[in-house]
């Protein structure tokens, strides 16, 4: 028979204790933020930055938001393929709207002035979703670009957004978000480039980058 080399001891007693001592305020902790936070409303979250996934989160809490058996649209700026794995998705489900409000990356169209109608017209689609109360969260997928290369004006975009209805919630992404969107928000993420296949040579990845 061939010995069995005892397994590692999980830790001391004084350990133990320490752990569950430090785990009960913490939990204390915790459980106290959760009993304050007693306030409903709908949100607006600005997902901005460098790094990849900030179309992916909010395309999660579509999926969120659909779970609940809730309403969502999607406005899809910028970008104009529909070769996309979340709209095969989604518009495969019952309570999603997704809209293509663009012709592709500016590089691309290389037609400012096209560009500018498309995402006008795309803007007044998104008006009406931000108006309708049986629409429980609009994505504003890359609309942070509509401000940075002026096709609209934040003056045009904040008032629509306020007056939402107060139970709707709004999700912005894009690069380099406008001060007023950060300062409007709620929930703000920076998400951080930090390594990217596609610099390596990788080309886009079907369910990982489109």
């Amino acid at each position: 028979m061939s010995e069995t080399a005892n397994p590692p001891a999980s830790g001391t007693a004084d350990e133990a204790e320490r752990h569950r001592t430090r785990t009960r305020k913490h939990k204390a902790v915790v459980d106290a933020k959760i009993a304050a936070a007693t306030i409903d409303k709908g949100l607006l979250l600005v997902i901005t930055g460098n790094g990849k996934g900030k179309s992916s989160s909010a395309f999660g809490m579509v999926a969120r938001m659909l779970g609940y058996g809730r309403r969502a649209a999607v406005f899809q700026f910028i970008k104009g393929s529909d070769d996309i794995g979340e709209r095969a998705f989604f518009a495969r489900q019952d309570g999603c709207s997704w809209n293509i409000c663009g012709e592709g990356f500016t590089w691309e169209t290389q037609n400012r002035e096209r560009d500018i109608a498309a995402a006008r017209a795309g803007w007044a689609k998104a008006r009406a979703a931000l108006a309708d109360p049986a629409i429980a969260l609009v994505v504003l997928d890359e609309l942070t670009y509509l401000v940075t290369y002026r096709y609209l004006d934040l003056d045009e975009i904040m008032p629509a957004i306020l007056a939402r209805p107060p139970m709707q919630h709004v999700v912005i992404t894009g690069r380099s978000a406008h001060q007023a969107l950060i300062d409007a928000a709620d929930t703000v993420s920076s998400v951080q480039d930090v390594k990217h296949a596609f610099r390596a040579g990788v080309r886009a990845q079907e369910g990982i980058d489109r």
